[in-house]
């Protein structure tokens, strides 16, 4: 019995021994940037980031990706960890599972269709015909404006206009700066401005 009770203390121990150099090894990415940090926390834990999400059901493609997503925040986000919060384990599962999530998430939307009507204001019936081809020009025009946006800049209009998510939520729903996400917003609207009017000048 003795002997078992030392077997499990050693166990605990070489546990909380790991758990700290994690730890540390984030901080050190945190503070300095420290390459060799993140190598040693990414050859630990990718790999059981993969594992991880497949056994959550990923193929083995979305699973890589997931890992690869994962360890890429920990990198960018290192100074928000707090070890007196969670492990880096913990830190990092939580991260693995809102990834999944986001996924899913994605994939239960409605691919964004640039011949929506949602996008075109509807003709009123009691328009006159030379005023209903006017319209119908300019919603060609806004369709080729849309086709010809940045797959980011299509997303964001679409969570913006679809979903009717705020900034902030678009924020943090793709762990985007709040500003990246208005600049873009704002940048696809003079894109589509400029397409939609140039025409018309």
């Amino acid at each position: 019995m003795t002997g078992l009770r030392i077997e499990d203390d050693s166990g605990a121990f070489a546990a909380q021994v790991a758990t700290d150099r994690h730890a540390m090894l984030v901080e050190n990415v945190a503070n300095q940037r420290d390459r060799n940090a993140f190598q040693e926390l990414f050859s630990f834990f990718a790999p059981r980031l993969k594992s991880f999400a497949l056994r959550l059901g990923c193929d083995a493609a979305l699973a890589e990706e997931i890992a690869q997503d994962v360890m890429v925040t920990v990198w960018s986000k290192a100074h928000l960890y707090d070890r007196l919060q969670s492990s880096v384990s913990t830190w990092v599962f939580r991260i693995a599972r809102n990834r999944r999530i986001d996924h899913l998430r994605r994939a239960a939307q409605v691919t964004l269709d640039i011949n929506d009507p949602g996008f075109i204001e509807p003709a009123s019936p009691d328009l006159d015909p030379v005023d209903a081809i006017s319209g119908a020009e300019r919603d060609a025009r806004v369709r080729a404006a849309l086709a010809e946006l940045p797959a980011e800049q299509l997303e964001l209009l679409k969570l913006a206009f679809y979903e009717g998510l705020s900034h902030r939520d678009i924020a943090n729903r793709l762990d985007l700066a709040l500003g990246t996400v208005k600049s873009r917003i704002r940048l696809a609207f003079q894109k589509m401005r400029n397409k939609v009017t140039a025409e018309d000048i």
